[in-house]
């Protein structure tokens, strides 16, 4: 089951946040996994607000279990804010098992300074 987290992303802004992925109390080796996440307005949107994967460097994963995502500034400031999404992030190991890590709703929050 994939834990719950919200997210605040802020409008022209870089946005980075850091999670660590542990099983048993341990961190879990992701240094031979990939990972993928995706941004919707709503669960069955048709489009998606940001798509965001590890081999283009948006996310990193680390072999002390560190999964590292980032957006940069130009993808957020072309974010319509306000407003609310959805999102998942997925790990994918290399046998090509698949595990939704993380879930929540987004909130994009305006930016003023431009």
């Amino acid at each position: 089951m994939a834990f719950s987290y919200n997210l605040t992303i802020n409008q022209g802004a870089t946005f980075t946040k850091t999670f660590t992925y542990k099983s048993g109390g341990n961190a879990v080796d992701l240094s031979t996994h990939t990972a993928r996440m995706q941004i919707r307005t709503s669960y069955d949107a048709s489009s998606t607000l940001v798509s965001l994967t590890s081999g283009a460097s948006d996310i990193t994963l680390a072999s002390n279990g560190v999964i590292t995502v980032t957006i940069a500034a130009s993808v957020t400031t072309a974010m319509a804010a306000p407003n609310t999404g959805v999102y998942d992030l997925e790990i994918v190991a290399s046998d090509g098992t698949v595990t939704r890590l993380l879930q929540g709703n987004v909130t994009i929050s305006p930016e003023v300074t431009k």
